[in-house]
């Protein structure tokens, strides 16, 4: 039997625990975290209390666990990056992958835009802080112009905006993906070419 295209897709949904992170992140967005109980979920999932209650006790555990998993793309990307050479074509690559990074966490990421204080109290917002830095230090070159510093962290909340922004622009959501990837990499390339102009790098 051969894999299909979405493989990926398929294997999430025959894990028991990602199917639970998946509807409890569904029902989440339908009716709040607040208003949302680990019975809604488990009636959702068709599954007896208990039988959720062995993966995950309480909805914190869900969603801490669906950020460190969504989330481990970025940390990985991280630290690839910081063991390649600080060139264009690193900073061009961080960018593709962090793209599709994003693309796979969005409903994760819509989630912490809505509701900002759990965030805070759960401390997801700390560790994601620490990957932004961590991105940042390696999309930046330190000692370039403060107008370049400013175009490579543009590059990177181009990407945050594409994701969040620009939903309701009309168009296919793989154009749109590309059209703001596109813009990211041309603001990095910018900044890269104006902070080495005049050396050989």
């Amino acid at each position: 039997m051969g894999v299909t295209m979405d493989g990926t897709k398929q294997q999430r949904r025959g894990n028991t625990r990602q199917r639970i992170q998946d509807v409890a992140l569904e029902l989440f967005a339908e009716q709040g975290y607040e208003k949302t109980s680990l019975r809604e979920i488990a009636e959702r999932l068709d599954v007896t209390k208990a039988a959720l209650y062995y993966h995950f006790k309480t909805k914190e555990e869900i969603i801490v666990s669906l950020f460190e998993d969504l989330t481990q793309p970025i940390a990985d990307l991280i630290e690839w990056g910081r063991g390649q050479p600080h060139t264009l074509e690193t900073k061009q690559e961080i960018l593709r992958r962090y793209s599709e990074a994003l693309f796979n966490a969005e409903p994760l990421f819509r989630f912490m835009q809505e509701n900002q204080a759990t965030v805070r109290e759960l401390r997801i917002g700390e560790t994601f802080k620490e990957r932004m830095h961590g991105l940042r230090d390696i999309l930046m070159d330190p000692d370039a112009e403060l107008v370049d510093q400013v175009r490579s962290l543009s590059a990177m909340f181009t990407l945050h905006a594409g994701m969040f922004v620009m939903q309701d622009l009309v168009g296919d959501v793989d154009k749109r993906r590309q059209a703001v990837l596109e813009v990211a990499l041309d603001l990095v390339t910018q900044a890269h070419e104006h902070a080495h102009a005049g050396t050989d790098d």
